[in-house]
């Protein structure tokens, strides 16, 4: 089973935490609990491929400090994370996603998926649809509209995310199997 890891980046409140924890426990937590740092180990299959995926859930980018670029250089992935209904919030990823190019250098293949969380909250939103089409083709990354609340498109992101590292980091050493016939060991 092939692993992964990825990193969820955005400002604070913006459902960072509720995408996560719906995709990972399919559940909805209601109330806005600020995240230090949380970590989510869940198991999926992507195209008939099973895989491990762990997923660290980071603070809000008022939190964000040099210590936090260890996030940028280690992860294999990115969930880039604003919300629908905070025009403020999608000017934070443009900044991550500079951030994330300048730190991982000469690397410009990287694994990102732009999210656009509470689209269930259709009379507060702030950002159109054409800003999103404008944005999605001049960073050429994939963007998502999603709802953590009704689990719309939550998975459809994550799955995104993993064909994008399985592209980019290629199983150099897929393990085989040794045994040719029989399976089953009796000791």
């Amino acid at each position: 089973m092939r692993k992964f890891n990825a990193v969820v980046l955005g400002a604070g409140g913006v459902g960072k935490s509720a995408l996560t924890i719906r995709f990972g426990m399919n559940q909805f937590i209601e109330q806005y609990n600020p995240t230090i740092e949380e970590e989510y180990r869940c198991e999926l299959i992507v195209d008939g491929q099973k895989c491990s995926l762990e997923i660290l859930d980071t603070p809000g980018t008022e939190q964000f400090t040099a210590f936090n670029e260890k996030y940028l250089k280690n992860a294999r992935g990115f969930l880039l994370v604003f919300s629908l209904t905070q025009e403020s919030s999608l000017r934070d990823i443009d900044t991550i996603r500079q951030q994330i190019y300048l730190t991982r250098g000469a690397d410009k293949d990287i694994p990102i998926v732009v999210v656009g969380t509470k689209l269930d909250l259709s009379n507060e939103r702030e950002v159109s649809r054409a800003t999103i089409h404008d944005l999605a083709q001049s960073w050429k990354l994939p963007f998502y509209e999603t709802s953590a609340k009704r689990n719309w498109h939550v998975a459809d992101v994550f799955e995104d995310l993993v064909r994008q590292m399985r592209k980019r980091y290629p199983d150099k050493n897929p393990v085989r199997s040794k045994l040719k016939k029989d399976p089953c060991i009796i000791m």
